[in-house]
């Protein structure tokens, strides 16, 4: 497999853990203390992680953390929208789309 296509694939990974982990968190709050969304949240915390620390060996830590944060802001507000049915204003909506532009600009910048 492509190097590059490999890294992609990681960083999807870790973003889609890491989205589902704080929504099933979301789901499990304000229930017992122990239930089946707070463990899977954490369980997929931890597999989020150890794909994280995968991405971490490829490439610099200036350039992913970013990416992974911002697509991680990006794919839990509009899990938040369209699965939890949480009101989002017109004002996050253009933030978020501030947000992909930096995220690319980060992504694809060129060093000078």
């Amino acid at each position: 497999m492509d190097s590059q296509l490999f890294v992609t694939l990681l960083v999807l990974v870790t973003v889609t853990f890491n989205t589902t982990a704080q929504t099933l968190l979301k789901l499990g709050a304000g229930q017992d203390a122990i239930n089946l969304y707070i463990v899977g949240g954490i369980f997929l915390y931890g597999l989020s992680t150890i794909f994280y620390i995968l991405v971490l060996s490829k490439l610099n830590l200036s350039l992913i953390y970013p990416i992974v944060i911002g697509l991680t802001i990006i794919a839990t507000m509009i899990v938040g929208s369209a699965i939890l049915k949480e009101r989002v204003s017109t004002t996050q909506w253009l933030g978020m789309g501030l947000l992909v532009s930096g995220i690319w600009a980060i992504a694809f910048g060129k060093k000078v």
